[in-house]
């Protein structure tokens, strides 16, 4: 009997692998990625088995120009696996039959092979797909498709729905025909889209939706490595540049065929310039953190929100040393932390791009402004050996450069005597007999100096090359702030009205000193001017706005000692004389490019230079101050003007303390009793004047020659009051407009040069909408709109008005407009915003009427004001507990008279000015 037949062995289960699916080719193929195993991970398209998807158009190329269209629901199965699959872990198989060139299997979808789900099933449910029914192997797995399409069918589902065919087919845009057109219509707006080529980390092509149209993108204010381009101009992907296919990789992970937003931002020839917005963010921001990509600045201008994003992220990129930054050495590396980062007063500008810090008593910087360029000469021609011919003979840059001193000027009135803060972002080396230069952000109260410097058209921004690292941190904001300044024809950039200084330099030619200049400067009370060089504690070169004039100054009244002096053309150093420098330096950080008043008073025995008094910002006699701190003493040429008494006073002060040049003064100096001494500040008090000095700080000055002055010993208490005021307001901010003021309210009120609160009384409601208040704790007025004016919390009603109004006893105002400015003028000088010593004299219909006395130096304020002609004497007091005082004043005017001071140089300009003309005296 013969053995029964073998039974055959089954076949074996299908090896499933597993991957990502990288790209949807069409409804039947995808392109799946498997594990990564050191760089991009390898690829392979599945195609899938049994069914036949409709075609999807292709994009015209450069050798074919035939425009291809979808077929029906080609589109509606690619989305079908996109939306499914992108992105997503998947099991499949795959095998190649023979004599065939592509792989062909299936894809499951799930996380256990087991139960997962056979997307060529699910295509073939949804009917956008069609089954291969003749010509092949009747398998199973065929059978089981076969059904599954007859089902669709039957429901009628996707391409066997009785929609029309034409519904469902896209109408492609491949080429915008007028990008420009496009972009304008749609600048900076989001629109949805899909990525469907990533060409290189930066370049992608992408469909807008939903009109599809298909656009190439680089992306705005970045850059990753390209692939050289192979003989038919095609990407070389064989040829090997550093991280250029990681960077494709990062982008084609979180990209490809993903569903993004996209904003346009420009347009180079045929393709556009945008940002790319992705689920996690900004991918241009994601390149630069990681290192795939470098900020490029001819498309960083074009980016809309977020440059300081990429700046942070490139940074980032620098600090870790990632990938392309892999060698990467910061520009402040070498650099100490001191010299990197340091808060200093700003004590001299140069030319408009560079400022002198002091960081302390003993250390100054110089530091140039970042990425910035200072208005330029014109450009001088080299001869044939490349020699530059010499300026002409007394050109001053700084006068004859147009805008030069425009940009000088700004950053001298905002930052000389400022504190700022200095950060350095990049050092240039020395090289063409030109120094190191540290080049330095330098901010004022958070605001870029250089920024705002360039913003007014005074300075242009430096062009670098692509690689070049040194560069502001701002630079960004440097491009924005000169593109305003460009459209605005501000500054340099402006086509007319260039501005031309002709300056009568004096230093050099002294000839008109004597007889041009100077009777016009004797005549005026002061002169204003800006200190331009200081040569020496007493020794000034200044510049004469009014006259636009520089000359020689020479301090009165005084002798300073020399200070040292550099070896210069071939001249010797010389040696200073003891305290010579440190007067030098005294002057100089007091009124070196500060604003100034002078009053001439004749010239040197050669008339190559001016002598006279000059006043700080503070109206600080300069020769008195020099004098007080030792660094001067009186000369005998002071004796017969009206400073000599302020300088005897702070010579003997400076001696009393051996400072300085008395340090070894042995004098013996006899100091009177303080009776004596109260008597000698005070020779013309009667024994039934009452003086009882408070000490006040002046802080407002009324066109009526009233005052508003403030106690000194009550400023602890306004400060916390001011503090907690704005306390309240920045916890519970007012609703702007609901507060409806009435005349005589306690209110509170925004003061429009601070933006701060103070308390306010409502003095009248004006048309539209206004308000005129006083701020009674500090005796100003303004007008401002009521929506800048709050119901003032009551916790701060009770507390009464901390600035009081007073006025000047014994003296009154000139007559003449002009006389008056001038008085009120110099008594603002003299007292506002100063602590001084009062005395209240009487009172008339309840006003105090006071007298004012400069503790330092003892002088009554307004019988010096009557004595330099500004004031006149009131005629018609009558007090005998005043009669001594009455007497000073009347005696004052008198030698104002003589000496043809103020409003008597020429002549009594009361004569006709008697009660009948109405004034009363």
């Amino acid at each position: 009997m013969s053995a029964a037949p073998a039974a055959s062995a089954p076949a074996p289960a299908p090896v499933l692998k597993r991957g990502i699916v990288k790209q949807v080719l069409s409804g039947d193929s995808v392109i799946i990625r498997g594990q990564p195993k050191g760089g991009p991970p390898p690829e392979k398209q599945i195609n899938f088995s049994g069914v036949i998807a409709p075609k999807l158009a292709r994009r015209p190329t450069n050798n074919s120009t035939e425009i291809t269209k979808d077929e029906p629901y080609a589109w509606e199965a690619r989305e079908y696996l996109r939306q499914r699959l992108i992105g997503q872990e998947v099991y499949f198989y795959s095998e190649r039959p023979p004599n065939a060139t592509r792989d062909y299997g299936y894809v499951c979808l799930g996380k256990d092979p087991a139960t997962s789900e056979n997307i060529v099933e699910s295509i073939v449910s949804e009917g956008l797909v069609s089954v291969r029914r003749e010509g092949v192997r009747q398998t199973p797995e065929l059978t089981r498709l076969c059904e599954l399409e007859d089902a669709a069918k039957a429901a009628r589902k996707g391409k066997w729905s009785d929609s029309p065919s034409s519904d469902h087919v896209r109408n492609i845009t491949w080429n915008i025909e007028n990008p420009k057109a496009f972009f304008d219509h749609h600048n900076g707006k989001p629109i949805k889209a899909i990525i469907e080529h990533v060409r290189d980390g930066s370049t992608v092509r992408a469909f807008l939706l939903p009109e599809f149209q298909h656009v190439t993108l680089m992306m705005s204010g970045i850059r990753c490595p390209g692939f050289k381009l192979d003989v038919d101009g095609k990407p070389d992907t064989t040829a090997e540049v550093p991280f250029a296919e990681e960077a494709r990789y990062f982008v084609e992970s979180r990209l490809l065929q993903r569903d993004v937003e996209i904003r346009l931002e420009s347009v180079n020839n045929s393709n556009f310039v945008g940002t790319i917005i992705f689920p996690k963010g900004n991918i241009a921001e994601a390149l630069l953190k990681e290192g795939f990509a470098k900020c490029v600045e001819w498309s960083m201008p074009y980016v809309k929100e977020g440059v300081d994003r990429l700046r942070a992220a490139e940074k980032h990129a620098k600090g870790n040393r990632l990938r392309l930054w892999k060698d990467y050495q910061a520009p402040t590396a070498a650099y100490n932390t001191k010299d990197k980062d340091f808060t200093g007063t700003v004590v001299e500008v140069f030319n408009g791009d560079a400022v002198m810090v002091k960081i302390s008593n003993t250390v100054s910087k110089k530091v140039f402004l970042s990425s910035i360029k200072p208005p330029r000469e014109a450009a001088r021609t080299a001869d044939e050996e490349g020699n530059l011919p010499p300026r002409p003979k007394g050109s001053r840059p700084l006068y004859d450069v147009p805008w030069m001193f425009e940009a000088r000027e700004f950053l001298r009135k905002k930052l000389i005597g400022k504190k700022v803060h200095c950060s350095l972002d990049y050092v240039t080396p020395a090289r063409d007999n030109f120094p190191e230069k540290c080049c330095y952000t330098v901010t004022l109260s958070g605001a870029n100096v250089a920024e705002a410097l360039v913003a007014k058209g005074l300075a242009t921004v430096i062009k670098y090359r692509q690689d070049d690292d040194q560069r502001s941190v701002h630079y960004d904001e440097l491009r924005s702030a000169e593109t305003q300044a460009m459209k605005q024809l501000k500054g340099v950039h402006a086509k007319d009205d260039i501005p031309s200084h002709r300056i009568n330099d004096l230093t050099v030619d002294h000839s008109r000193i004597k007889h041009q200049y100077l009777p016009s400067w004797q005549r005026a009370l002061r002169t204003e001017a800006i200190v331009e060089f200081v040569a020496s504690g007493s020794r000034f070169r200044i510049y004469c706005p009014k006259d636009s004039c520089l000359v020689t100054f020479l301090l009165a009244g005084i002798s300073c000692p020399r200070s040292s002096r550099p070896a210069l053309s071939g001249v010797p150093a010389q040696e200073g004389e003891p305290f010579g420098d440190e007067a030098l330096q005294f002057s100089k950080e007091r009124i070196l490019q500060r604003d100034v008043s002078v009053k001439i008073e004749t010239t040197d025995k050669a008339a190559t230079s001016v002598i006279g008094w000059l006043w700080t910002e503070n109206n600080v006699n300069l020769s008195v101050a020099l004098v007080e701190e030792g660094l001067a003493s009186v000369h005998f040429t002071a004796e017969k003007t009206e400073h000599f008494r302020a300088l005897s006073e702070a010579e003997a002060r400076a001696k009393a303390k051996r400072k300085n040049i008395w340090k070894d003064y042995v004098e013996k100096v006899e100091e009177d009793n303080k009776e004596n001494e109260d008597e000698k500040d005070d020779p013309a008090a009667p024994a039934d004047r009452k003086v009882k000095y408070e000490n006040v700080v002046v802080t407002e000055v009324t066109p009526e020659l009233h005052f508003y002055a403030q106690h000194a010993d009550q400023g602890a208490k306004l400060e916390e009051l001011m503090t907690k005021l704005r306390q309240e307001f920045r916890a519970m901010p007012p609703v702007t407009g609901a507060y409806n003021p009435r005349r005589g309210d306690m209110c509170a009120a925004k003061f429009s040069e601070d933006n701060e609160w103070y308390r306010a009384k409502v003095e009248k409601i004006e048309k539209g909408g206004n308000a005129s208040i006083l701020y009674v704790d500090y005796g100003n007025r303004e007008t401002v709109p009521t929506t800048r004016l709050a119901m003032l919390p009551p916790a701060f009603i009770s507390d009464k008005p901390y600035a009081h109004e007073y006025s000047l006893a014994l003296v009154v105002l000139p007559t003449d407009e002009e006389d008056k400015a001038d008085a009120l003028k110099a008594f603002a000088q003299d007292a506002l915003n100063k602590t001084l010593q009062m005395n209240v004299e009487y009172r008339v219909s309840g006003a105090e009427h006071v007298t004012l006395v400069d503790p330092a130096t003892k002088v009554d304020i307004g019988k010096e004001l009557v004595s330099d002609g500004f004031l006149i004497a009131e005629k018609n007091k009558k007090d005998r507990r005043l009669q001594k005082l009455i007497n000073d004043y009347k005696e004052a005017e008198q030698s104002a008279r003589k000496n043809r001071n103020g409003i008597w140089q020429y002549g009594d300009s009361t004569e006709d000015q008697a009660g009948e003309f109405g004034l009363s005296r």
